[in-house]
């Protein structure tokens, strides 16, 4: 017990006083599934092109059960900046959501070294759209969720509580998996990939500007054209051994990643 306690008081000042993200990248904390995501993810390139610094309050929205972002924004934020995790609500009637939103609080729990200073709130509208104090954000950030919306018929719900949660000149970032521009959007919800129009599009109706694309989570061995959508390939892997080492092949989906502002 001593040792444990040891260790989890070493961490925890290690990531107080992290000076790069790839301190954190390569930290105990994070699980050797976690870090082989990094190469299709690419978290230290993308949240440095979202402009994120250790001072900011970022709100990373709906984290899931696993908060793999989480696991690198709440010791990059601890010493000096807040993170908030839109969650889903833990009295949902959905029962995927009252899951993620346990298994997230408890994997918290069991590491305050990491995550103590992690403000949890609920997301999903129209009931819940309070994920920050008004115009308290400096990033508000959002990774693999648009479909989701799209799908519940809420899109724009989701993109009006970022633009309430940000301060003027906030920026609000978004990676999801990429469609054609051509793809109509009932066939973008059944595979899980968007176009970048549509993304673009529900952004500005809430009153963002597109500030800058990124090419950091592309991948051109996707062509998002799969029998069982985006969920083919890693690290979901749907179809189980059918394929599997054409689907590994691919790696993770083509992304689209893109910069939003809230003009001052």
């Amino acid at each position: 017990m001593r040792t444990t306690l040891f260790l989890a008081a070493l961490l925890s000042i290690s990531l107080a006083h992290a000076a790069t993200l790839a301190d954190i990248l390569s930290s105990p904390h994070r699980s050797s599934e976690e870090k082989a995501r990094d190469p299709y993810r690419h978290p230290a390139e993308t949240l440095a092109f979202f402009e994120v610094e250790p001072d900011m309050t970022v709100v990373e929205i709906w984290p899931g059960a696993k908060g793999w972002y989480t696991a690198i924004l709440a010791p990059y934020l601890k010493a000096e900046g807040t993170l908030y995790a839109a969650q889903f609500p833990q009295n949902s009637d959905i029962p995927f959501y009252r899951r993620s939103a346990t298994l997230f609080k408890t994997q918290l729990a069991n590491q305050p070294e990491v995550y103590d200073q992690v403000r949890i709130t609920e997301l999903l509208p129209p009931s819940f759209t309070r994920i920050a104090p008004a115009g308290s954000a400096d990033r508000v950030l959002t990774f693999r969720n648009v479909h989701n919306w799209a799908k519940a018929g809420k899109t724009e719900a989701f993109f009006a509580s970022f633009y309430r949660a940000l301060k003027p000149g906030g920026i609000l970032g978004v990676v999801e998996h990429r469609a054609p521009e051509a793809r109509p959007l009932e066939r973008q919800i059944e595979t899980g990939y968007m176009s970048e129009g549509y993304v673009i599009e529900q952004a500005e109706k809430a009153g963002f500007k597109l500030l800058e694309r990124s090419e950091i989570n592309a991948n051109p061995k996707d062509q998002a054209n799969h029998p069982a959508g985006v969920w083919t390939l890693p690290p979901t892997l749907r179809l189980g051994d059918k394929d599997r080492d054409t689907y590994l092949a691919i790696g993770e989906s083509d992304r689209m990643t893109l910069k939003f502002v809230k003009p001052e």
